[in-house]
């Protein structure tokens, strides 16, 4: 069984390997485009470098599509492209609609599809990180992807029930951080946030450590979540729910990415300075009685 990985990121890498610990898989990956840090991840996992996309189509059993969410449906359509026949699961944070909306791209072109969302970090420690499935053919790649530290989970038949569930899930982890980092830069902005941080101390609810931890932990992964966020957001309008919150936080995500790619994290200061830039002028603090 060889599967084609697209593509060996932080969190594809780790699929990747999960798999490659089942004794009959092989996985293989194109390095045409990619970076050197890409090629290193790959190389270090023993992955096969085929080359180009065109040929990990024309080799592949099955499948990954573990890439940023705007690309989703560009990867399927390359795939679709170059004719593939084999089994292929998108496990990006992508609306359901959008899962049901790329399995009509490549049934055109006779793929079976599965729908996935991964919950988790890259999986690298038992218990930590699930692949949630949906389709038909889920259990043909449970087969072959849960292995390693990598959790399966088959939820049925129905495309978009596991992008549902990773959507769902996401909301509350990366939606609760985006507020709290929004709260903490409105009370910046306010001259309040040492009272909040005493008043949260006070109250005995952990906010006063764990705020300004978790919003510092997040700028180096933030420039990643904005368009999960605006997933989320359409996720909620589907469903007949507003999608504002998570459009604010993808807003929210999207003033902390100049923080990608810094190896060290950035104080709390710096992070609410960057949060609150934007609006120094735009929206002036009125005066009392103003």
């Amino acid at each position: 069984m060889k599967i084609g990985l697209i593509h060996p990121g932080l969190m594809g890498v780790s699929i990747g390997a999960a798999a490659q610990s089942h004794s009959d898989v092989e996985v293989i990956w194109a390095s045409e485009g990619r970076s050197r840090e890409t090629r290193e991840r790959a190389a270090k996992q023993g992955f096969t470098d085929v080359g180009n996309l065109a040929e990990l189509v024309l080799l592949s059993d099955l499948i990954v599509s573990v890439c940023p969410p705007h690309a989703a449906e560009h990867v399927a359509e390359q795939v679709a492209q170059f004719k593939f026949s084999g089994l292929y699961v998108d496990a990006n944070a992508i609306s359901p609609q959008r899962s049901v909306d790329i399995e009509s791209i490549l049934s055109e072109q006779g793929v079976q599809y599965v729908d996935g969302g991964i919950i988790g970090p890259p999986a690298w420690s038992p218990g930590t990180t699930w692949l949630h499935l949906s389709g038909s053919q889920a259990q043909n790649v449970e087969e072959f992807l849960s292995h390693g530290d990598l959790q399966c989970n088959v939820l049925g038949e129905k495309i978009g029930q596991a992008s549902s569930l990773k959507m769902c899930y996401a909301a509350f982890t990366k939606g609760s951080t985006a507020l709290l980092c929004a709260i903490l830069g409105t009370a910046e902005k306010l001259e309040v946030r040492d009272a909040l941080i005493e008043q949260w101390s006070a109250s005995g609810n952990g906010l006063d450590q764990r705020a300004p931890r978790d919003v510092c932990n997040v700028t180096q992964k933030a420039w990643r979540f904005v368009g999960e966020m605006e997933e989320i957001s359409e996720t909620f309008r589907l469903a007949g729910l507003p999608g504002g919150f998570h459009e604010a936080a993808a807003e929210i995500y999207r003033r902390m990415s100049e923080f990608k790619g810094q190896k060290a994290l950035p104080e709390l200061d710096d992070v609410l300075s960057t949060l609150i830039a934007e609006q120094e002028e735009a929206v002036p603090v009125r005066a009392a009685g103003e």
